[in-house]
């Protein structure tokens, strides 16, 4: 009785040791026989395109289809396709029916940035900075002038991070993210321009003016004022009477006519 107890007890922890070994070295000889590419907000952000990511996942050696799937090194895929700085994530993994799966979630983009000294970027919503490769560009708030992109930028450190020296930059972005999480600001604000003395201007998509805002500080209050200007004044004496809205004042506004 007590040997059948015994088999009865081994049986279960032989399966538990053995199965495992034998499904990896069975799935492991199975044959890679697809690859599926899924890209999140393909139909808002066109940064990196399918065959891009194919040719990432195939690399420089032979073929991928046909392979044992216990050949492929996951790692090295996923590092290839996880360098491009368009991508915010990347994961690559295995199906059991030996299918290669590749997720990208592309960064989401909250400026695009023209330097007077060159080049042409986009930030994300985690101040990463990415080159504009391809002539997709999504609408976005335009910020241009004497702009300075730091190496570090161009290795994808964060403008957010403490080890950026203080930048212009960083200003820019907690504005944009403001005026974006407001809808009269978010669609009347369309240029942002930084001046040699890091003063800004900022171009409206409505009226024929140009605002100054000066520096950054206390703009909360200045858009305020401007938005009262905007209710009380200009509807009486028209939106392209004045050239340029002053605002660096504190709490008024000197207009220059046209």
């Amino acid at each position: 009785m007590k040997k059948l107890v015994r088999i009865l007890l081994i049986i279960p922890l032989l399966y538990i040791l053995i199965m495992p070994v034998w499904l990896s070295s069975y799935y492991g000889s199975r044959p890679c026989s697809g690859i599926s590419i899924s890209i999140d907000d393909s139909t808002e952000y066109h940064f990196v395109t399918k065959r891009q990511l194919l040719n990432l996942v195939r690399g420089t050696g032979s073929g991928l289809l046909g392979r044992p799937v216990s050949s492929l090194s996951l790692n090295e895929i996923e590092n290839r396709v996880a360098n491009l700085r368009e991508l915010k994530v990347a994961e690559v993994y295995l199906t059991i029916d030996g299918v290669l799966n590749v997720l990208a979630d592309q960064r989401d983009p909250v400026m695009r940035v023209i330097p007077d000294s060159g080049g042409d970027f986009f930030i994300d919503d985690e101040g990463v900075l990415i080159r504009r490769k391809n002539l997709y560009t999504p609408r976005l708030h335009v910020v241009g002038g004497d702009i300075t992109i730091s190496q570090a930028m161009l290795n994808g450190v964060s403008i957010l991070d403490t080890s950026i020296r203080i930048t212009i930059l960083r200003d820019v972005y907690n504005f944009v993210k403001y005026i974006s999480g407001d809808d009269f600001w978010s669609a009347q604000i369309d240029q942002i321009y930084v001046d040699s003395r890091s003063e800004i201007d900022l171009i409206p998509r409505v009226g024929n003016h140009q605002i100054h805002l000066g520096t950054f500080e206390n703009y909360e209050n200045k858009l305020r004022n401007l938005s009262a200007f905007y209710d009380k004044v200009l509807p009486e004496v028209g939106w392209n009477k004045y050239s340029v809205l002053n605002l660096e004042f504190r709490d008024q506004i000197v207009c220059k006519r046209r």
